[in-house]
């Protein structure tokens, strides 16, 4: 079973940035790939950017060009670069595997963007 660590949310401005964190604690780090999920008040959560084990990454179409998820194996961690945040993008932010294979949630990082 793999630990989810997340950090790095904050409250920010309209336009400014964020750069979150997850280490994920266990052996199988570099064999699978990993996706950042949010959810917002509410809603459902969603998964809003993926790479795979070769680094080919996804996004969903709201962050694509403003997001850019990477991965640091050697640190066992993935990043979530957020550029040009929006009010929109206010959620508590995980990481996952991905596929997601039903393994547990980390607790999460609270990202609000707001004037």
């Amino acid at each position: 079973q793999v630990q989810l660590v997340e950090s790095g949310g904050g409250l920010v401005q309209p336009g400014e940035s964020l750069r979150l964190s997850c280490v994920a604690r266990g052996n199988i780090f570099s064999l699978y790939g990993w996706g950042w999920h949010r959810q917002a008040p509410g809603k459902q959560r969603e998964l809003v950017a993926t790479i795979t084990s070769g680094r080919t990454t996804n996004y969903v179409d709201s962050v694509k060009g403003r997001f850019t998820i990477s991965r640091d194996n050697a640190k066992n961690t993935v990043y979530l670069q957020m550029n040009s945040l929006k009010p929109e993008d206010t959620a508590v932010y995980y990481c996952n595997l991905f596929p997601f294979l039903g393994s547990s949630w980390g607790q999460g990082t609270q990202v609000t963007v707001s004037s």
